[in-house]
């Protein structure tokens, strides 16, 4: 039986960063995959995937170049691969990258399943039926999460599809029903839009994405219904079923039908735990497969860790590397500064526009009674923004009233997920707004709006 100190069961980013953070502590480390290739949903089936998807359909939409969006529509005849003809050119790269990590940090890779035997060893089964037991004396659990398939839903991948099916269509549906508003719901619907089809998203709360900045998501929203998105909010499903014809029936509580060529089911995400043998360790997985931890990301098993989708929101790349990394060094009592992980961690959602977020939100504060201002710079007020056209992107600043530390940035518009990193940085070394007030950016940048924000905000006091 193979010893090592550290043994990391998934491949995919948190599993990656915890992997080679213990071996920088000078732990031996093997990384178990299931499938016969690494990096996890991310790489292989969810982010990468469909973010090529994302930046086609920017491409061929138009969106970029305001005044012609809505005006180009796709062949319903083309194929999505043809659509992503990079993805598999960027995925083999970024694969290469990642065992090329692996290698110089002499972190091992096992292929196979595993699964506990006892809180320190596990059974792993190779693909062609060989098994070996392995001693770790740190377990960490990075399996990630698989789409929900609820039973009373008929999936068949070819006209009611998940999140993973759905990027195997053979081609472009004039009309799609999407079931679920949530991050995943709303990014497909914006590049199935961009790329010309009729979309109907489904969502039971009364608006959409509940823990972003409100008066963010509503201008999401406007622009949603400006590309051919109609929401149908505050709806529940009750039925779905496929006619003879092969098109898809989505029967609402409310009495509206609605008929599609295609359904995308986007409720939920369920862990991938139940092939661990968690019983084996006493460990219970809640009703979506999911596992508790502490804030050092610690089961109740203390020398077993679980990071990443399996562990519930944010369930981010990002958010996941940073979980991985603090855990490997929290089992091993290295609380030093190069482990630390900032307190202020950003989202990016990928929709079109994209949104992206970073500390608290205005319904955040009333809650806790924090006496608060708010500054909003729209693109359209810096040179930049007009430049590209993206006149209705905004920059949005949330600040202490009396003590005017920056609290919260949020952003909708071109590279929103990359502005957001100013704010961020700002807020994670408790800065205040009136740093955007005094710097000086870059001539004609995006970035001026901080300082039009800051000042919008300021001059409210």
């Amino acid at each position: 039986m193979r010893r090592y100190d550290v043994l990391v069961i998934g491949s995919g980013p948190g599993g990656q960063k915890a992997a080679i953070q213990a071996s920088k502590l000078g732990k031996s480390v093997a990384i178990i995959e299931r499938q016969p290739y690494i990096g996890g949903a991310g790489l292989n089936t969810g982010t990468l995937p469909s973010k090529t998807l994302r930046e086609t359909a920017l491409f061929f939409s138009g969106f970029k170049q305001r005044a012609i969006f809505g005006q180009f529509t796709l062949g319903r005849d083309i194929k999505l691969s043809e659509l992503m003809h990079r993805k598999s050119e960027v995925i083999r790269n970024q694969m290469e990258v990642i065992i090329d990590q692996f290698n110089r940090n002499n972190v091992e890779i096992i292929y196979g399943e595993a699964s506990f035997l006892d809180k320190n060893r596990l059974l792993v089964r190779g693909a062609a039926g060989a098994s070996e037991e392995l001693y770790g004396e740190v377990i960490l659990i990075a399996t990630g999460t698989r789409p929900a398939r609820p039973a009373d839903v008929p999936f068949d991948s070819e006209h009611i599809h998940d999140s993973d099916s759905i990027l195997t269509l053979d081609k472009i549906p004039a009309n799609l029903t999407i079931v679920g508003g949530g991050v995943i719901g709303c990014e497909y619907a914006c590049i199935f839009a961009a790329l010309g089809v009729k979309i109907n998203l489904v969502e039971k709360k009364a608006r959409l994405l509940s823990f972003a900045d409100e008066e963010i998501v509503t201008s999401l929203m406007y622009w949603m219904r400006h590309s051919g998105i109609t929401l149908r909010l505050n709806e529940e499903v009750v039925d779905i079923k496929i006619e003879s014809k092969g098109r898809v029936v989505t029967q609402l509580k409310s009495g509206k039908t609605i008929v599609s060529e295609k359904l995308l089911y986007t409720m939920g995400r369920v862990g991938n735990t139940d092939r661990l043998n968690l019983d084996a360790i006493g460990l219970k997985a809640d009703d979506r497969g999911l596992l508790k931890v502490n804030e050092s990301f610690q089961t109740p098993v203390p020398n077993i860790y679980a990071i990443g989708d399996v562990i519930g929101f944010p369930s981010l790349a990002s958010t996941s590397m940073e979980q991985g990394r603090r855990a490997a060094c929290h089992a091993f009592q290295k609380e030093s500064l190069t482990c630390e992980v900032m307190e202020f961690i950003p989202l990016g959602i990928y929709t079109i526009p994209e949104i992206s977020m970073v500390g608290a939100t205005e319904d955040d504060l009333t809650a806790k009674g924090v006496p608060y201002e708010v500054g909003v710079a729209y693109f359209q007020e810096v040179a930049r923004g007009q430049i590209i056209g993206d006149v209705h992107g905004m920059v949005k600043l949330i600040f202490n009233r009396q003590t005017r530390q920056l609290l919260g940035t949020h952003i909708i518009g071109e590279k929103a997920s990359e502005l957001i990193h100013i704010g961020q940085a700002v807020m994670n070394y408790g800065g205040p707004v009136d740093y955007f007030k005094d710097v000086v950016f870059n001539y004609p940048t995006l970035s001026d709006a901080y300082k039009e924000a800051a000042l919008n905000g300021l001059n409210k006091l």
